[in-house]
């Protein structure tokens, strides 16, 4: 079998040859590109002859796997699955898996990050402090006390009320489906509309689907508190962003902390949260640790 990794995914040159040399004694040939490339033509020439093929979040369609008619599996080394054509893959058998959990803790551990440098504008200040600037009566917020609402209790949103519940917050959630552990965890479910209303931070942790394309709607953040904070570490999408941006601007939100975007970074120029106040933007990062890489590497391993 050939096994073709499209990218580095966080493979060092050393551990890809280690890799190869184990395939090899086991009869199938493992070859892990260096480079980043998006381009169609690269990713079909890279890819045409594999029966299977790891890629990160790579946009894969149907002009691509189209041309790849030894293709059996897709070896997606990310959790969410938005970028691939899972429609064609259907349609031709190719078997798609994901590296689910690999970036559990450290999303997690990025929401609440956001949450306190909203809170506490340590970007901001910091900025200010190197300019030679003071607090100049700047006063901060604190979790303990906070009702979090949590949308969304998968793995990422269970990891995430865990730690909120460590600094003393009342955590409640919303979710398509709703779990006996995390109840067991003193989390209560809520109607989305009255979380909304009644929370100090929403924090996002849901996949982007067809259902979940602009859930958290004007509708919605027009229903939250002038104080409430939005931590978006899902996807771009599951925001209407212009709204987000026009409710920050209008001083009808506390603020926000984005990890994710309608696309991937870099933005364009006149993004509408770059003009917003009290907003944190980092270029998709919750997932990039070292100790994430790690751990996907294993589980790409794991599914060959």
């Amino acid at each position: 079998m050939k096994i073709v990794a499209v990218e580095p995914i966080g493979i060092s040159e050393e551990r890809a040859a280690n890799i190869a040399h184990d395939m090899a004694a086991k009869g199938h040939e493992f070859i892990c590109y260096r480079d980043r490339r998006e381009d169609a033509i690269t990713l079909i020439e890279r890819m045409k002859d594999a029966e299977e093929v790891i890629v990160s979040n790579i946009k894969i369609g149907s002009d691509i796997l189209s041309q790849c008619p030894k293709l059996k599996k897709l070896n997606v080394a990310f959790t969410g699955l938005d970028h691939i054509d899972l429609t064609y893959c259907q349609e031709h058998d190719i078997k798609v898996v994901n590296a689910s959990g690999y970036a559990t803790e450290g999303v997690a551990e990025l929401a609440i990050g956001l949450m306190l440098d909203v809170y506490r504008r340590i970007t901001a200040l910091d900025a200010d402090t190197r300019k030679g600037g003071t607090r100049n009566n700047f006063l901060g917020r604190e979790l303990r006390g906070k009702r979090v609402g949590i949308v969304g209790t998968g793995a990422i949103g269970r990891r995430t009320a865990q730690l909120l519940q460590c600094f003393g917050c009342e955590v409640v959630a919303w979710s398509r489906s709703e779990y006996d552990d995390v109840v067991a965890q003193g989390i209560v479910y809520l109607p989305l509309e009255e979380l909304m209303k009644t929370c100090d931070i929403i924090t996002l942790h849901v996949p982007l689907t067809a259902e979940t394309h602009h859930l958290i709607s004007r509708e919605l953040l027009q229903m939250c508190k002038p104080t409430a904070v939005i931590i978006n570490t899902a996807r771009g999408n599951v925001v209407d962003m212009d709204a987000l941006a026009d409710m920050l601007k209008a001083g009808l939100l506390g603020g926000a902390g984005i990890d994710v975007y309608e696309k991937e970074p870099p933005l364009a120029e006149d993004h509408p949260l770059f003009s917003a106040p009290n907003c944190v933007l980092v270029p998709h990062v919750g997932y990039a640790t070292r100790e994430a890489f790690d751990d996907r590497i294993d589980i790409i391993l794991s599914h060959i």
